[in-house]
């Protein structure tokens, strides 16, 4: 990608609005798993305890996390992800312990109170590149170079 980048620039081309579109592309596939419940990799993500006993989807209950992830772009990367402190739990899975040898207490629904010294998160990536994904962003770079040439072919002003 960086000899991609360097090239543009000698052709005299701005690489950032395919960053941009790269960035935004990743955004909305992002996005578009708390829909599907499927991760980057096509695992179709466990269903949460919440989700089980009353339905809907997993990580959805608040549409927190979901409606968190942006994307941004400049001349040399795009990215996209979330600020939430909870994002890397739900991403890569993890034990929650309770301080100082306390409980952590939450209510189940139709179960009532539950008080435990820890919980396991199972991990339910919603970061990353699909296949798809990536099949789409060589597209976009393909329009991209496809548009550069033609606009830099002789005899154009």
């Amino acid at each position: 990608m960086q000899r991609l980048f360097k090239a543009m620039q000698q052709m005299g081309a701005n690489p950032q609005p395919l960053l941009q579109d790269i960035a935004f592309l990743g955004e909305n596939s992002t996005r578009e798993r708390f829909s599907t419940q499927v991760g980057p990799d096509g695992q179709r993500w466990k269903p949460s305890l919440r989700a089980q006993l009353n339905g809907g989807k997993t990580l959805t209950k608040d549409g927190h996390l979901g409606d968190s992830i942006t994307s941004r772009a400049d001349k040399s990367a795009a990215e996209w992800g979330t600020n939430r402190i909870y994002a890397a739990i739900h991403q890569f899975g993890g034990v929650i312990k309770a301080k100082a040898g306390g409980y952590l207490r939450f209510a189940i629904p139709g179960v009532g109170h539950v008080s435990k010294r820890q919980v396991t998160i199972d991990a339910r990536p919603y970061l990353g590149l699909s296949a798809e994904d990536e099949q789409d962003i060589l597209a976009l770079v393909s329009d991209h170079i496809s548009n550069l040439v033609r606009r830099n072919a002789p005899g154009r002003a």
